[in-house]
């Protein structure tokens, strides 16, 4: 048994930031970083299958703002390194939420000189900026609006609606520090907010590529293809039906059933494997494990 844990660890560990072995989590003793364990953050974000899904299912909601899939389209190599892309990502996240403070800082200016770079035109021929503070609200918005669904659909569903509320007041201090501007802090601001933009959004021959290149994205092994296309589907049912609408994408009843059932066998295995992720090592930081 020990073998095949530490074989889907090592698996699990491959797809996160920590693979890339830029953070120490577990020091400066004591340092609680932007949030500290006592944080709904720290809840919502510490559980692998459901933020693994709530980020398949930001990234395909995020493909249907025309100027912000601009800026990933034109300045990411995303389409040749869909790996590399969800590693970066996922350091950003884990780092952000559980590193010290003065990784959550390096990490926060990191991406902040990196925005600066990223200018152009859509193909309609408007300008963007990946620092323009909407862009940064918009991206932030689909982010943790679908962290949050995931982690109440496959790990905590009792979660009060004061801490959902309490999760995004938190967690809007990292898109405030990026640039973002009139970030949503609460699920009633959420809901308004998605509401007024979906008019902007749409889904064209780029938005259906990335969404093509999510479902074929390649498994770190064989064995782990069959769970890597059940978190797909999952990531598209978590998708609020008018996006399902717009990329096109129809599950029936009996399907979404089997879906949830599927992830909700799978992740206890999955947490029983991970033993050494971010937050456990946020844990050992502040002498909690």
């Amino acid at each position: 048994m020990e073998f095949i844990r530490s074989r889907i660890e090592s698996q699990l560990m491959s797809l996160t930031g920590l693979s890339l072995g830029q953070l120490d989590l577990e020091n400066p003793k004591g340092d609680p970083g932007l949030f500290g364990p006592d944080s709904v953050s720290w809840q919502v974000h510490g559980d692998f299958s459901s933020m693994l899904i709530g980020g398949i299912s930001a990234l395909m909601l995020q493909a249907l703002h025309p100027l912000a899939l601009a800026g990933v389209w034109d300045h990411s190599n995303f389409r040749q390194d869909m790996l590399g892309r969800l590693r970066r990502t996922s350091q950003f996240i884990s780092g952000t939420t559980f590193g010290a403070r003065k990784d959550a800082d390096w990490l926060i200016e990191k991406v902040r000189t990196i925005h600066l770079q990223v200018v152009g035109h859509a193909p309609d021929g408007r300008p963007y900026a990946a620092s323009d503070p909407a862009l940064l609200t918009w991206v932030h918005v689909a982010e943790v609006s679908n962290f949050l669904a995931a982690h109440l659909r496959y790990r905590n569903p009792r979660l009060s609606g004061a801490d959902q509320d309490r999760y995004y007041s938190e967690i809007a201090l990292v898109a405030e520090r990026l640039g973002a501007q009139n970030v949503p802090r609460s699920r009633q601001e959420i809901s308004e907010y998605l509401e007024r933009i979906r008019p902007e959004l749409l889904c064209d021959e780029r938005s259906r590529e990335v969404l093509r290149l999510l479902l074929n994205a390649p498994a770190p092994s064989p064995l782990a293809k069959p769970f890597g296309a059940l978190m797909m589907q999952a990531g598209i049912d978590l998708l609020p039906d008018w996006a399902s609408e717009m990329l096109d994408q129809h599950q029936s009843p009996l399907q979404r059933r089997m879906i949830r059932a599927g992830v909700k066998r799978s992740a206890p295995l999955l947490r029983w494997a991970m033993r050494d992720g971010s937050v456990q090592r946020a844990h050992r930081r502040m002498g909690l494990l």
